[in-house]
C-alpha cells in the first residue's frame, strides 16, 4: 500500500527519466490524471492517457526528449501527508524565478501557480517542476 500516491507518481516519472524510458505507467486516480494533464499542457511530457489494465486502470505517460535531454529537469514533492504546505493567493511560490511551475491544489481544481494567481486563489502546494 502506498502512503503518498502523488510522491509515488513523481518518483516513477523521475526514475523513468533517469533510465531513459520512453513511457511510464502508474495506477490511475483523478488527482494524478489532473497533474499529468498539467505536465502535458505545460510541455513537460508528450502525452498522457488512461489505459485499462484488466481489473484496474493505469495512466500511461509518454516522456518528452529533445537531443537526448528530457524536458523535465527536476520534480520535487512539496506538501507531504506528514507536513502539508499551503500558500495564499498573494504568496504563491515561483519556481526558479518563473522558469518552472508549481502545481497547486485549489478549491477550483488542480492548476499551475500562474493560473492560480490569475484566478486569485491559493491552496496546497503539491509539487515543483522545472
Amino acid at each position: 500500500m502506498v502512503t503518498d500516491p502523488i510522491a509515488d507518481m513523481l518518483t516513477r516519472i523521475r526514475n523513468a527519466i533517469t533510465a531513459k524510458h520512453e513511457e511510464v505507467c502508474f495506477s490511475a486516480s483523478k488527482e494524478k490524471l489532473a497533474i499529468a494533464k498539467i505536465l502535458e499542457s505545460e510541455g513537460y511530457i508528450t502525452s498522457c492517457e488512461v489505459v485499462d489494465n484488466g481489473k484496474f486502470k493505469d495512466i500511461k505517460v509518454v516522456l518528452k526528449y529533445k537531443d537526448g535531454e528530457n524536458a523535465i529537469q527536476g520534480l520535487k514533492r512539496i506538501s507531504k501527508p506528514g507536513l502539508r504546505i499551503y500558500a495564499g493567493s498573494d504568496n504563491l511560490p515561483k519556481v526558479i524565478s518563473g522558469l518552472g511551475i508549481a502545481i497547486i491544489s485549489t478549491n477550483k481544481g488542480i492548476m499551475t501557480d500562474a493560473k492560480a494567481r490569475k484566478a486569485n486563489v491559493g491552496g496546497e502546494v503539491l509539487a515543483y517542476v522545472w
